[in-house]
Formats: C-alpha cells, structure tokens, sequence
C-alpha cells in the first residue's frame, strides 16, 4: 500500500498543488484546511507522514506539532513543516518542537517531494533486516526494532531524525562523525539541507536524552561522537 501523506494548509491553491505533487509521486494524500479536522481524523486513520503549515486558522502548526510530538499515539508519524516564515529562528523553533523538516514557501514541488521521500525512508525500518539491541553506559537501551530509546528503564520520545543520529553515533563509539557524514546517512543523495540542521537536532536530542545526553559530545569544528 502507498504511504498516506496528510497534508495541512489553509490556502487551498497550496493544498491543491501539494496533493497533486504527492499524488503523482506515488503517495495517497488527505487534504485538511484546519486543525480541528486534522485531529478528528487522526483516531480513525493514521498516516505516514504529516506536512504541516503553521499559519493554520484555529491553531498554530507550532502547537500542532508540539502536541503530536509529545503524544504516544502519534509522536512517531514524522513532520515537516512547510510554510512562508524563513527566518532562521522560525527554522530552529520548528525543529526544536519536534519537526523532521522545514520547508520554506515558495517551493519547488520536486524539492518537497524528495524530502518526503527522504524522510519516510529514514523512518523506516526494513521488516527482513533485525538489528542487535544497544546497551551504552549501562544507563542507554536502543532498540531499532521498535525504534524505542531507553533512559534508566524510562522511555523517551524521539523524533525519527533523532533516533537516526542517535543510531548513526553508536555504529562507533568513540569516533567522530561530522555533520556532513551524518547528513548523508539521513539523506543520502536527497541531502538538500544546511549543516546547522544537525546542531539543532543534536541540542534537542541531549535535552530529551538527560543525564544520557552527556554522553554526546561536540568536537568543534568537526562534528560530534558519543562515549562515556
């Protein structure tokens, strides 16, 4: 079955466009031009990705985004926002609160259609390939079977940019991996955004991770390795 793409926008020449580029893609889309309806689907169908506007007529996509982020049910199902603020800060906040992507307006249809591609593929785990489970520092779990992280027994949400960098530094403990290399791992040929991306994933990742964040360390100038 093609991967279900909800998307949420309340200028309907966007919602139109975005769909049909989806479509054409490959992706099923559900369109929705508030919050309210995007929340009154969600229990009954779940998708494989959500773009997100933030400039929504009854809620912010910011808050939107926070809210699925830190929901059970919905906190896996990735995000990327994709709206006409381009500042910096705008950018920073929108990852911070969970986002897997940010994508400014206008855009170029092909460009947004290969960072869904990119970021559904990363979020995926293939079904014929069981990885081991990571026990680091007596105090982390990784599991990237069920994509679930571990802190002193306690589980903590990650978003699937997250968990991937995680995973990406425990290949080798020890070894720094520079942020174009981990760039690479999250997308591959599709690399289409700014190295900072990394150092703000990074910042929110060590938040989320406690006492186990410090075992994340920052080679300046170069990139980042964790050890204990």
């Amino acid at each position: 079955m093609n991967e279900l793409i909800f998307i949420v926008d309340d200028e309907p020449d966007i919602l139109e466009l975005v769909s049909i580029n989806m479509t054409k893609a490959g992706y099923r889309a559900f369109e929705f031009e508030n919050a309210s309806d995007l929340y009154c689907k969600l229990p009954k169908i779940k998708p494989d990705l959500i773009i997100l506007d933030l400039m929504l007529p009854d809620e912010s996509g910011m808050d939107i985004c926070r809210r699925l982020k830190s929901s059970d049910d919905y906190s896996n199902i990735p995000i990327i926002i994709l709206s006409a603020k381009s500042e910096t800060t705008d950018k920073i906040l929108g990852l911070e609160f969970g986002a897997d992507d940010y994508v400014t307006k206008p855009f170029e249809p092909r460009e947004l259609v290969a960072r869904v591609k990119a970021v559904l593929r990363r979020s995926s785990v293939p079904a014929d390939k069981e990885k081991k489970k990571i026990i680091f520092g007596d105090i982390l779990e990784v599991d990237p079977n069920k994509f679930e992280v571990k802190v002193k027994e306690k589980v903590i949400n990650l978003t699937t940019t997250e968990f991937k960098i995680l995973e990406q530094l425990l290949r080798k403990p020890g070894y720094v991996s520079s942020r174009d290399k981990i760039l690479d791992y999250l997308w591959g040929n599709e690399k289409i955004v700014e190295e900072r991306t990394v150092d703000v994933h990074i910042k929110h990742l060590r938040t989320k991770m406690g006492v186990a964040g410090e075992f994340i360390k920052n080679i300046r100038g170069v990139g980042y390795k964790i050890e204990e």
